[in-house]
């Protein structure tokens, strides 16, 4: 089996939805029928919290699951792509010498950023971290208020830094709260716009890979 790609999710100001999409993306690509493991660096433990409460009254998860420190996650995630096919790392808000450890085993960093310039600014320093480490960034608009000249602002100058931007924005919704804090996915949701936001998106991540 080949080695598993591996994602590291990243950015310095916390709330920017690192773990929603941490989480959705697991759902969608296990869902595709690849084996997925989600390796939590971030002392909160949200994505843990997600993924004890996917498991409960399942009798064989879906998704593996580990912890690890900053310094742990090279070894982690070495093990868990020689069994897997995607290894996602969701990371702590920050950006200084912990977080270089989880971008230098990343084939791809994904860095989320919410629609607010401030979101932008602190997005700069993920960035630098990744290119001094040589690893490929995509931003991915997340958060995002169709419509809005704030939003059209901060998706401006995203596209003005010197990184890729997704094209699939993820919008504003409700549904992203209410699935996680359920342990499931958007995708796993009876119907709506985020299905189709969550499945487009975890596609083009996919070519990156």
């Amino acid at each position: 089996m080949a080695e598993g790609r591996i994602i590291t999710i990243a950015q310095q100001k916390g709330g920017s939805g690192k773990t929603t999409l941490a989480a959705n993306l697991a759902v969608a690509w296990t869902r595709a029928g690849k084996s997925v493991a989600l390796i939590d660096t971030d002392p909160q433990g949200s994505l843990g919290r997600w993924f004890m409460t996917r498991i409960e009254g399942r009798e064989t998860p879906d998704l593996e699951f580990a912890t690890s420190s900053a310094w742990g996650v090279g070894y982690e995630t070495r093990k868990l792509a020689g069994s897997h096919d995607i290894v996602i790392v969701d990371t702590p808000p920050k950006a200084d010498s912990d977080l270089r450890p989880g971008l230098r085993a990343a084939d791809l960093v994904i860095v989320p950023v919410a629609s607010s310039h401030v979101d932008l600014w602190a997005t700069e320093g993920v960035l630098d971290l990744a290119r001094r480490e040589g690893k490929p960034a995509l931003l991915v608009l997340n958060r995002a208020r169709a419509g809005t000249r704030l939003g059209a602002e901060v998706a401006d100058a995203a596209r003005a830094l010197d990184a890729m931007v997704a094209e699939t924005a993820v919008a504003h919704r409700v549904v992203y709260a209410e699935t996680l804090g359920q342990g499931r996915g958007a995708l796993e949701a009876p119907r709506g716009p985020a299905r189709d936001e969550i499945a487009a998106l975890a596609e083009e991540v996919a070519r990156h890979l």
